[in-house]
């Protein structure tokens, strides 16, 4: 339950983000929630992170669907109640969401812009969530 708990959560709340930016602005349009400091903004992000491989839509959704049947099969390797089933929801709900973006928009509807940062989504934010709390497990857990 922990595992499509968290995938299901974040594909969820990521698409729901996503659809009310894409009803809601024009690209590139951009609304200050704080001043020079958060702003929705909306971008079509035709590549990865940073704009990394732009136009290689094949290419990437065939990787995060590589890495999600990986982060699937890791799931099955884990007791049902182990907490390494969140961080692993995370990743695969992020994956999911921004791959039926990339599959039906041939873009990823990205909209969370800090000004100092490219402009990202909740998919992006719970994919480095699950890699990071994943990374922390890894780094300090004496046996796995």
């Amino acid at each position: 339950m922990l595992f499509w708990g968290g995938a299901f959560s974040v594909f969820i709340l990521d698409q729901l983000t996503k659809f009310i930016v894409h009803r809601g602005l024009a690209p590139l349009q951009s609304l200050p929630l704080i001043k020079n400091i958060l702003h929705l903004t909306y971008v079509q992000n035709r590549g990865a992170a940073f704009g990394f491989l732009y136009g290689q839509q094949v290419f990437l959704v065939g990787v995060a669907l590589i890495v999600s049947a990986l982060i699937y099969y890791y799931h099955l390797q884990l007791k049902p109640g182990s907490w390494l089933q969140v961080p692993l929801g995370f990743i695969l709900g992020g994956s999911l969401s921004n791959v039926l973006d990339r599959m039906f928009r041939h873009y990823v509807v990205d909209f969370i812009d800090f000004r100092f940062w490219p402009v990202f989504n909740i998919a992006d934010v719970m994919i480095n969530i699950g890699v990071g709390w994943l990374i922390i497990v890894f780094l300090f857990r004496k046996e796995l």
